[in-house]
């Protein structure tokens, strides 16, 4: 049996030039990763993107704080693999039914988990994989809380993670440009004449006769029912439309620089770098949301069937945000209706932090961070599981899971980052005074 398995050696036992081959090729790859990483923080702060650069920052704290984990899990591998745990309770909460797992094993065995042997040169037979703390588990009629392959596999998980989490940060960063990239086209407009002559500042109009009134001033404004159904609908399709965005740049203008600076100001310029700092605190990771992560492994438990209800928590989330914030600006012009109904020049909307959940308008940003590495984590436990495992394992037992995930997972991620991120920069920076600019 031992001709028919393969042999691992130990450093002693393996040629100095292919260990140090092996240190120099990753040696080199981190200092070229750590040369890059250093141009892009360099290139940042060159170009004055005070918040980008912060954001870039706490982005490389939470992947080192990811690599500290592995760490962790590499020095407690031993420790961790010789705790031992009755097998009744080592039985409950399984991700696969005990037949899957009967098959799992019996497959496991005749493939590429068998038991590793390794002869020394006094012709002794020892087991690589199998370690002795399973032997002395096993000698207690016990099984070991983690096993050490588990926790390999858990290095695995720990890597795709780092990856998905700056793939999502990237990503969310570019739709939310492209989605901002179309206004700008509206700023440039506001320095025409035309512009200045149809938004005469001395001409009175009724209210609900305005743009900006007939798309928000209508029977279904006053009835929450209908009012919630149809700003619902509005994040997607025309989730900021050019009324919208000339209003609340009016508004933002009116409250903090006065009538003079409407020609000179540029809105865009100010909602680009108010995005950089919401940016700045989505990419963030809270004890909350790790906490949450934790709970989200703990429900990937046979029976529970998570497939069908954990990807929709944070869908039904960032379709909340959206919808409140198309209501906040229903509300807005709600407001304007009951101060008068003749309007001089443009509506002049007056945010608050009344129309927020709680008078916290932090609350809706934090539930934006919630939702985008959620969801991040989620893509990147289905990207692991396929890895590990297979399409077919036990995490997969319905092909239904890989496409209600890979689909809610892409959706939640346009969403997000597309409509609801862009929104909420422009919608909470125009109750911010200037300062923050």
């Amino acid at each position: 049996m031992a001709g028919k398995l393969s042999k691992e050696r130990s450093l002693e036992e393996t040629p100095t030039w292919a260990v140090a081959i092996v240190c120099f090729v990753l040696v080199l790859i981190s200092i070229i990763i750590e040369h890059v990483i250093h141009l892009i923080g360099k290139w940042l702060a060159k170009r004055h993107k005070r918040a980008l650069f912060e954001a870039f920052e706490k982005i490389k704290s939470e992947v080192m704080l990811l690599g500290f984990i592995s760490l962790l899990l590499t020095v407690g591998q031993t420790p961790i693999s010789k705790i031992c745990i009755s097998k009744a309770v080592a039985a409950t909460w399984h991700p696969c039914k005990k037949k899957q797992e009967s098959k799992l094993s019996h497959d496991y065995d005749n493939s590429h988990r068998r038991l590793l042997l390794v002869s020394d040169p006094g012709e002794s037979i020892r087991r690589v994989l199998a370690s002795a703390s399973d032997d002395k588990c096993a000698a207690k009629d016990k099984v070991a809380f983690v096993s050490a392959y588990g926790i390999h596999q858990l290095h695995i998980f720990i890597f795709v993670l780092a990856v998905f989490h700056v793939l999502y940060c990237i990503i969310t960063l570019a739709l939310s440009r492209t989605k901002m990239r179309k206004w700008k086209a509206w700023e440039m407009e506001t320095r025409t004449t035309d512009y200045q002559f149809s938004n005469d500042p001395e001409r009175f109009r009724f209210a609900r006769d305005t743009s900006f009134g007939r798309r928000h001033l209508n029977f279904w404004s006053h009835c929450p029912f209908l009012l919630w159904i149809v700003c619902f609908f509005r994040q997607f399709v025309r989730s900021v439309p050019k009324v919208d965005y000339l209003t609340l740049r009016h508004g933002f203008i009116m409250a903090h620089l006065g009538p003079q600076s409407h020609v000179k100001f540029n809105f865009h310029e100010y909602i680009k770098r108010a995005l950089e700092g919401d940016f700045k605190v989505v990419v963030g990771i809270s004890p909350t949301i790790w906490f949450c992560a934790v709970l989200f492994l703990l429900s990937n438990t046979n029976g529970w069937k998570s497939y069908l209800w954990l990807p929709f928590i944070p869908l039904i989330i960032i379709l909340l945000v959206g919808t409140k914030l198309q209501v906040i600006i229903t509300k807005m012009g709600l407001r304007i209706q009951e101060r008068g109904e003749v309007v001089k020049g443009t509506p002049l909307v007056q945010p608050g932090d009344d129309l927020f959940w709680f008078k916290q308008p932090r609350l809706i940003l934090y539930l934006i961070n919630f939702v985008l590495f959620q969801n991040a984590f989620q893509l990147a436990f289905l990207a692991w599981t396929l890895y590990e495992f297979g399409i077919k394992s036990c995490f997969h037992e319905n092909s239904e899971d890989v496409i209600i995930r890979i689909s809610m997972g892409v959706l939640i991620q346009i969403l997000c980052s597309y409509m609801t991120l862009p929104l909420h920069a422009l919608v909470t920076q125009v109750r911010n005074k200037l300062a923050s600019c």
